[in-house]
């Protein structure tokens, strides 16, 4: 019994240091992937020829990251400006030197399950990897 025991308890154990780098790796990549974008879309929406980031950019956004495994229906974008005025209007950019902010967040979706075999609890199904930045619009009429 003692034997039987100590088998299932090595078992749990060598999965976890098998596949938890594995998840892990994956979790750092997505987070990487979110960052990217939010840096990509800062600099095309606060570039001298927009001032705003609409609706299809975010659209655009949501295809490039589903090229990479994510969900386009699970992402969520934020777009706001300190200023108070609306990012995200064509109609009227954001004017030069005005902060244009973009936050993006996607769930964990279970990566962290595999670490119950070693007694930590995982991260509840409502947490979601964020990636945020702030550029100023260089924007000008």
């Amino acid at each position: 019994m003692k034997s039987l025991l100590m088998f299932v308890l090595l078992a749990a154990l060598m999965c976890w240091f098998m596949f938890s780098p594995i998840y892990k790796h994956v979790l750092i990549v997505r987070q990487a992937v979110l960052q990217q974008e939010v840096d990509y879309l800062l600099e095309v929406g606060a570039s001298g020829d927009y001032g705003y980031i609409d609706a299809a950019m975010l659209q655009g956004a949501k295809e490039r990251l589903a090229a990479y495994g994510l969900n386009p229906a699970d992402l969520a974008f934020e777009v706001t400006s300190d200023n108070g005025a609306n990012a995200m209007d064509k109609a009227q950019p954001l004017p030069r030197g005005a902060p244009l902010t973009l936050t993006a967040s996607y769930p964990v979706e279970g990566l962290f399950n595999i670490d119950r075999l070693i007694g930590v609890s995982p991260p509840s199904a409502d947490d979601r990897l964020k990636a945020a930045g702030t550029k100023m619009s260089e924007y000008v009429p």
